[in-house]
């Protein structure tokens, strides 16, 4: 994996029903999260779920597949979410990766945490101007979601190019997120409070 992982944590004022809810359903996950364009459950039995998975741009569209798990009911109230994911496109940035989601209640909502690391696609090199950017466009998506859940205004209100709209301080801004955990570094392990069913997770099923 890569020499420093991705943490993005931020608040969220609403149940943790509804949060749960629009996070993990795979055909409103792509409306908020602007890293994904198409997720896609693979049909099958009881255990993790496998899916499809797709980033479309102007020129390409890179295409994956990944396994997920997630946990409801932890003594704490808590829930997690842990997800394995894997591509052979060689245009794309990252190769395979893992992490996971932990949705914390709070006294007014649920803080929804995130860290994962991946294999870059591109070398090094390259990757050290992918990996912030990626961390930004995870920290603008958890705020798009924020908003989503709070205000019940869809994200289709709120499309990347809101980021020039410096006008609206209501607009989705990836700075409302925190980026490194407290007491912790930005630049670091990220998997260190990873729920025990990433370990566990098989490897994602190749595309056919």
């Amino acid at each position: 994996m890569g020499r420093s992982g991705i943490y993005v944590e931020t608040t969220i004022r609403a149940p943790m029903e509804t949060v749960w809810s629009l996070s993990q359903d795979a055909a409103a996950h792509p409306r908020w999260d602007v890293r994904f364009s198409r997720i896609v459950p693979v049909p099958g039995g009881d255990g993790p779920t496998h899916f499809t998975y797709e980033r479309g741009a102007v020129v390409h569209t890179v295409r994956g597949t990944g396994v997920s798990i997630g946990e409801t009911e932890r003594p704490d109230g808590s829930r997690t979410s842990a997800l394995r994911f894997s591509t052979e496109d060689r245009l794309s940035p990252i190769r395979e990766g893992r992490g996971y989601w932990r949705y914390v209640p709070t006294a007014d909502g649920v803080r929804f945490v995130t860290g994962y690391d991946y294999d870059p696609g591109w070398g090094r090199v390259l990757d050290a101007l992918v990996r912030p950017a990626l961390g930004w466009a995870t920290a603008w998506s958890f705020d798009r979601l924020r908003i989503w859940a709070e205000r019940d205004e869809p994200p289709e209100r709120w499309p990347l190019r809101s980021i020039l709209w410096f006008w609206r301080p209501d607009r989705p801004r990836a700075a409302r997120c925190r980026r490194a955990p407290a007491g912790g570094r930005r630049c670091g392990d990220q998997l260190t409070d990873a729920p025990a069913t990433l370990a566990d997770l098989p490897a994602p099923r190749r595309r056919r």
